[in-house]
């Protein structure tokens, strides 16, 4: 037979409990606003397919995307990441987009080509708009950052990356699902067959119309992951056109996507169980 408990000892076990979940709360908000958003995880990712050609056989891409400077982002962290896909001695760098989070609204944006052009690849440094590129009327801003920063910027159009050796492949570009008009037709133009091409798309569920193109390899950011997610249950927001991708490498028919996690935060300062990334690719010719 259960003992009876006191008044007493029921308050006292009860104010126990409290003070447990108080803490667990403040713990976690102090977890998910201070530590997860600076805590940066590096993925590498192999890209091996029968088109790349053997002189790309060992070449490195790192992609970082979704800074959303000026929210909880600044401009020392865009400086630590400068610093670190240096580090990592890239042959070409790619951002996928969001590098304010309201453009217009943002006071220092002349300072952000002083870092990026920090940044070093001898093969090119790629851009895209995303969303929040567009937003705040900010499209001529961003685009005049990234040129100043000496990033090729691709809006429905494509580049070549040539080897002395002739041998290439080629980097397109689509403008943003959610504020700008993607083009496929435009961005693959005169880009034969035969030529290994990756699409950068900020929005990873364009993923189903590169699918129907000769397009082998997708790489996105835009959904943060999730940002926040909630166990058993996933992400607490996901975007529009980052509903079906969210984060990974997906195998969508001849179609290889990568959904690239971010660095900022944008909405709610926090991260919970979706650690900023940098991705790094390396390529692999098959024999």
């Amino acid at each position: 037979m259960n003992k009876p408990i006191s008044r007493r000892t029921f308050l006292k076990k009860s104010l126990g409990t409290l003070a447990t979940l108080t803490g667990l709360g403040i713990g976690g908000n102090y977890y998910a606003h201070n530590l997860e958003p600076k805590w940066l995880e590096t993925k590498h990712k192999i890209i091996s397919h029968p088109l790349i050609p053997k002189g790309f056989h060992g070449m490195k891409m790192v992609q970082f995307s979704d800074t959303h400077l000026g929210f909880q982002f600044q401009l020392k962290d865009l400086q630590a990441i400068v610093n670190k896909i240096n580090e990592l001695d890239p042959d070409v760098i790619l951002f996928t987009g969001d590098l304010m989070d309201q453009p217009n609204k943002y006071k220092a944006h002349q300072k952000i080509p002083l870092v990026l052009n920090e940044l070093k690849a001898p093969l090119g440094k790629f851009s895209i708009y995303g969303n929040h590129d567009h937003g705040g009327y900010g499209s001529e801003i961003y685009s005049d950052i990234m040129e100043k920063s000496h990033f090729t910027m691709l809006k429905n159009t494509s580049a070549k990356i040539t080897l002395l050796t002739a041998e290439e492949i080629i980097i397109a570009g689509v403008d943003d699902a959610m504020l700008g008009k993607p083009d496929f037709e435009k961005a693959l133009f005169g880009i034969p067959k035969e030529v290994f091409t990756i699409m950068l798309s900020h929005a990873p569920d364009l993923a189903d119309i590169s699918r129907t193109y000769d397009i082998q390899y997708q790489i996105s950011g835009h959904s943060h992951g999730g940002q926040v997610q909630i166990p058993f249950a996933g992400a607490l927001v996901t975007p529009p056109y980052a509903e079906k991708y969210r984060e990974g490498t997906y195998e969508i028919d001849s179609l290889t996507l990568h959904v690239n996690r971010g660095l900022g935060t944008t909405r709610l300062p926090y991260r919970f169980l979706s650690r900023p990334e940098l991705t790094v690719y390396e390529f692999q010719a098959e024999k």
